[in-house]
């Protein structure tokens, strides 16, 4: 027996007994009843971020201290989310290396550490959202297109199985979401031209069950919006976490950007069903409805945001199955997530590409002039970090960039697998601004007003109104907690994490943490002791209040 294997051994012993066993179906299920755990991506199926713990309230906040910190061995982006099963923190360190963690005292039970080919090539950083667990097993995805099954007790590999081929540009950056029997993934890759999909893979063997390809081929229904080949190559991706229904046994993923990004010259048509929101059977993988919100999308408005799921009373003594979106091309959506129609739209941030939507949700375009800047920019009003719903307040909440443009500038450009597909380039957005976001940021004291600034919005559902904001200096890359106590969590590029008062957005606390915060904020309870974690920079950090 080697040392090493030794030590593995020792720590695993060390497990509290029963831990991360037996995670059913039936407790995903039922998520929202053991707050002190948190057993999926967004804490249930229905992606509000929201947890109902409440030991830690407006009142004692400031009483918060660091507990610990758990350092990644990357200097990739942090992005991941944690799960938390009965004691138990498992998470994803960049790029795709898994840690097993005593989540009351950081200690680390066990490590798996994948190395992806080097044919893999994601468009916009070598990063991993988080895992999925059913019954004993983990699952990741990895950037190199793989899904990969782990013992959760020791770490030990179950099966691999391919989802597509990275030479082409297919990649796994999202956290896989588990339902029944099945694990489901979508594709990333959108910005080589791929042609995306969703699909599902036996819990037990990885074998595929059904699979949903974003973009209709010949003789499916919304082919007829594609021309030529451009269907082939037309991007489409699907890299975040879908939501499920199981009452309609639906699942809700969002869909990424045709290909290339900004010509849609190139590309004539609404380009079904990029970015859109499609409602599949959870058992079959078949499309019962779709909604689209960029049709022919000229400045990569991805539609990947958490489609948000609330019950809301519908004034004649029934309920009303909602969907709540932050979308990324700058408007609030509420959708009948039974049917997909359009209920509600209002802009969150300046919005100048469209004038508004009309009666089926359907964009009313203004495209301004080449030369001129489009409102919002090529990163959206807000973009993948996940906004969050408390039922405590009846609140919508979103990050958002607010007063931001860019210039769009179109390119043809022929298709070469592998390569880059993207039609154009967003150019500087505003004369004496910053540089184009994401694409070479300048630093956070080259800003100018013209730039925009981030915030925190909070979105009443019935009104699409805004009822609070609290601004930051600079642009949000975190998602957003809420908790029962009526608190709100979240973090900034500048490094800074916050709690708010969710009822109005007062701060109420901030700790500097010295890095991007670029992951949603979670929390969860071991021995009686309430916990918050966030990821800053290369590490995560664990707070709970003074003993």
């Amino acid at each position: 027996m080697t040392r090493h294997t030794l030590i593995a051994l020792l720590l695993v012993s060390l497990l509290p007994t029963g831990a991360a066993a037996q995670v059913s179906f039936e407790r995903l299920l039922r998520a929202d009843e053991e707050p002190e755990n948190w057993l999926t991506y967004s804490g249930s199926y229905k992606s509000q971020r929201h947890s109902q713990l409440d030991q830690i309230t407006p009142a004692n906040v400031t009483d918060l201290e660091l507990r610990w910190v758990f350092q990644a061995r990357s200097l990739e982006v942090f992005q991941a989310t944690p799960l938390v099963v009965d004691g138990i923190m498992y998470l994803v360190e960049p790029t795709n290396t898994v840690v097993a963690l005593d989540a009351k005292l950081g200690r680390v039970f066990w490590t798996y550490e994948y190395t992806p080919s080097r044919a893999a090539r994601p468009c916009c950083g070598a990063v991993n959202r988080g895992l999925a667990i059913l019954d004993n097993s983990l699952f990741l995805a990895t950037i190199d297109a793989n899904l990969v099954a782990l013992d959760a007790t020791s770490g030990k590999p179950l099966w691999k199985t391919n989802v597509g081929d990275p030479a082409a540009g297919y990649a796994l950056t999202l956290a896989p979401l588990v339902i029944k029997d099945k694990v489901v993934v979508g594709i990333a890759g959108g910005e080589y031209g791929i042609r995306g999909f969703i699909a599902a893979y036996d819990a037990q063997t990885g074998e595929e069950a059904w699979k949903f390809y974003t973009i209709p081929g010949p003789g499916e229904p919304g082919h007829e919006t594609w021309q030529g080949d451009d269907w082939e190559h037309g991007g489409a991706p699907v890299w975040l976490t879908g939501s499920y229904d199981p009452d309609l046994n639906l699942t809700y993923w969002g869909i990424g950007n045709p290909g290339p990004d900004w010509n849609p010259s190139q590309r004539p048509g609404d380009n079904l069903y990029s970015d859109s929101v499609v409602a599949l059977n959870a058992d079959t993988g078949e499309l019962e409805w779709y909604f689209q919100f960029t049709p022919n999308d000229p400045y990569d408005f991805d539609s990947v945001q958490i489609p948000v799921l609330i019950d809301a009373p519908d004034g004649a003594g029934g309920t009303l199955k909602l969907m709540l979106w932050g979308n990324r091309n700058g408007f609030f959506y509420v959708l009948d997530r039974e049917s997909g129609r359009f209920l509600s739209g209002s802009p969150f941030v300046d919005v100048n590409w469209a004038s508004g939507l009309d009666d089926s949700g359907r964009p009313v375009l203004t495209p301004q002039p080449p030369g001129a800047t489009t409102f919002p920019g090529v990163q959206g009003g807000t973009n993948w970090y996940s906004p969050s719903y408390s039922p405590g307040t009846g609140l919508f909440y979103v990050s958002a960039w607010e007063g931001y443009g860019a210039v769009f500038e179109p390119q043809e450009q022929e298709y070469q697998s592998g390569r880059v597909f993207l039609g154009g380039r967003p150019a500087n957005p505003i004369p004496g601004g910053a540089n184009v976001p994401g694409l070479g940021r300048g630093h956070i004291n080259n800003w100018t007003a013209a730039a925009g600034n981030g915030a925190v919005l909070a979105l009443d559902p019935r009104t699409g109104q805004q009822r609070w904001r609290f601004e930051m200096t600079d642009v949000t890359s975190s998602g957003i907690l809420t908790t029962g106590s009526n608190l709100l969590f979240t973090g900034g590029r500048e490094g800074y994490f916050h709690a708010l008062n969710a009822e109005n957005g007062d701060l109420l606390w901030k700790q500097t943490l010295g890095g991007m915060i670029a992951n949603g904020p979670m929390s969860y309870m071991v021995d009686g002791t309430q916990f918050v974690a966030v990821a800053s920079g290369h590490s995560l950090f664990v707070f709970a209040l003074e003993d």
